[in-house]
């Protein structure tokens, strides 16, 4: 089997999205029972479906051109704009896995005082939730016409493609 950076991407994109919309379920109802093991689960969980916004993002850029190629005018357009989306928003995804890993560190350093990082994990991963989704809308329209209702958005950057070449 021949795995490639677009295969990858395509196997691995949902986990920033479904897998950290379960592992915030998890997180709510860890600290509504205010049950402590689930929540270092929880905040474990967080923590690791949010940094695997990494290799979705890296094997992403890796495919920036091959998909490029592939796609027709319209959805090269979505995939700048998923691209650009993706740029954008990925440090809110590292700081969601960094404040959950604080979380899980403070569980175990200082057992009274980690529920503030799990509530702070927990929103930002709820924010993270909503930038992964118009990060996928966008990449969901870069070769399916289907779910296409017209040109993406103009951007009001510099961005180009020179930084899309991984």
């Amino acid at each position: 089997m021949n795995l490639t950076s677009e295969h990858l991407h395509v196997l691995l994109n949902h986990l920033p999205l479904v897998g950290l919309m379960v592992a915030a379920v998890v997180l709510v109802v860890a600290l509504v029972l205010r049950n402590r093991p689930t929540i270092v689960l929880g905040l474990a969980l967080v923590a690791l479906m949010a940094g695997a916004a990494w290799p979705v993002i890296e094997s992403g850029q890796s495919s920036y051109v091959r998909v490029r190629e592939l796609a027709d005018e319209e959805g090269k357009a979505h995939l700048r704009r998923h691209m650009v989306l993706a740029e954008r928003w990925d440090k809110l995804y590292y700081a969601t896995a960094g404040v959950a890993v604080l979380g899980l560190l403070a569980a175990w350093k200082w057992p009274r005082g980690f529920h503030a990082l799990a509530v702070l994990a927990l929103l930002l991963a709820a924010a993270s939730l909503v930038a992964g989704a118009v990060i996928a809308e966008a990449g969901g329209k870069v070769r399916h016409p289907e779910f296409r209702t017209g040109p993406p958005a103009p951007e009001n950057h510099e961005d180009g493609d020179h930084h899309h070449t991984h």
